[in-house]
């Protein structure tokens, strides 16, 4: 017959040990219940602020619906150096040709040698061409001019973009137009784009293309135009929406960057989008939260100045999150550092060892 007397003894302490391990566990848990309050998550975002974060795609699904708005003036192509052209003579095919324009702006051709093509369209070079042919070898030549390759009208456009380049473009385009070229804006977009105007390969057939018609004041190479985005892209006023010539530059401004460091879930650096306003609360809800072992009342703000001189701003966590103080806003490249609490650090060091030697015990006893 089994000694079920030993059998229930061993169930007896096994039970003690477990209300000795619960007993301690509550002990402590009374004892240091100051150190474990819940973090409050951040406040929701006061009325009239704007929504955060903002994405590119936003951004750029209104840049598409605004494409085509606001008037854009391409006009007829003018031929420009190092452009590619297909020239052909119908009464003599012989005389057809693909020529390069020159730096000077000239294409070679046999019985004509050198004809000044840059600054007209296609549509003039032909007459140019059938009236040098008449005066000389033709009676009534007809002449066909196709542009293969352009290579004389660039803009530049770099920066926060998708896809930063450099986009060959038929006569005067709208900026929006041009920021679609580059496939839109990038994650890391801030809230400017500068338009930076460079020398025109050919005032006269500029001027002739309407110069001004695509809104906005005509600036002097050299010049530059700054635009918010904002303004174009949620406004829909066209005065925004400035005309961009061949050898412009566009440059869409990088965003600032805010950085939360220290004692945080997730700590790193996070994009201002559209540079928009961002609070240290919203900082921290980006970093996911603060851990278990932060000292809240003891977290500081890192700023460094234009001229490079760094200041440290003091933040009371536990007064912002129980709304007892302000909430800052940040300023790019602040950082935002939370300590870690040595009290509390020791306290979930003390405990979870009691928890594991109360744990082995058990085991042991087994």
């Amino acid at each position: 017959m089994r000694d079920l007397s030993g059998t229930n003894e061993q169930g007896k302490h096994r039970r003690r040990v477990r209300r000795a391990i619960l007993t301690a566990g509550s002990v402590l848990l009374l004892a240091f219940s100051p150190f474990l309050a819940a973090q409050e998550p951040p406040p929701p975002s006061r009325a009239g602020e704007s929504p955060w974060p903002q994405t590119s795609a936003g951004w750029n699904q209104r840049l598409q619906a605004l494409r085509q708005v606001g008037p854009a003036t391409p006009g007829d192509y003018r031929i420009g150096p190092y452009d590619l052209v297909d020239i052909s003579v119908f009464e003599a095919p012989e005389l057809n040709r693909t020529v390069r324009v020159s730096a000077g702006g000239e294409v070679s051709l046999p019985l004509l040698g050198g004809v000044q093509a840059a600054g007209l369209t296609p549509q003039e070079l032909e007459r140019v061409l059938q009236e040098l042919l008449r005066r000389r070898y033709m009676k009534d030549p007809h002449v066909g001019v196709f542009v293969r390759e352009m290579e004389s009208h660039p803009v530049s456009v770099f920066g926060a973009v998708t896809k930063p380049g450099v986009y060959q473009i038929r006569g005067t385009r709208t900026l929006i137009e041009v920021l679609s070229l580059a496939q839109g804006l990038a994650e890391d977009a801030g809230d400017t784009v500068l338009v930076m105007r460079g020398r025109r390969p050919s005032p006269p057939a500029l001027a002739e293309e309407g110069g001004n018609a695509a809104g906005g004041a005509e600036a002097a190479a050299g010049d530059s135009v700054s635009i918010n985005l904002k303004d174009l892209l949620q406004s829909g006023d066209t005065r925004y929406n400035v005309p961009v010539h061949p050898g412009d530059i566009v440059k869409v401004a990088r965003a600032g960057v805010v950085y939360v460091v220290g004692e945080v879930k997730k700590p790193g650096g996070f994009v201002l989008r559209n540079n928009e306003n961002i609070s240290v609360l919203q900082a921290l809800a980006l970093a996911e939260g603060l851990s278990r072992t932060a000292a809240k009342s003891h977290a500081r703000i890192i700023r460094t100045d234009p001229e490079g001189r760094r200041s440290e701003v003091p933040l009371n966590l536990d007064k912002i999150l129980a709304g007892k103080a302000a909430d800052p806003f940040l300023a790019p490249n602040d950082i935002v550092f939370v300590p870690n609490s040595a009290a509390r650090s020791a306290f979930y060091r003390g405990l979870e060892a009691t928890v594991g030697t109360l744990s082995g015990l058990v085991i042991y006893r087994r």
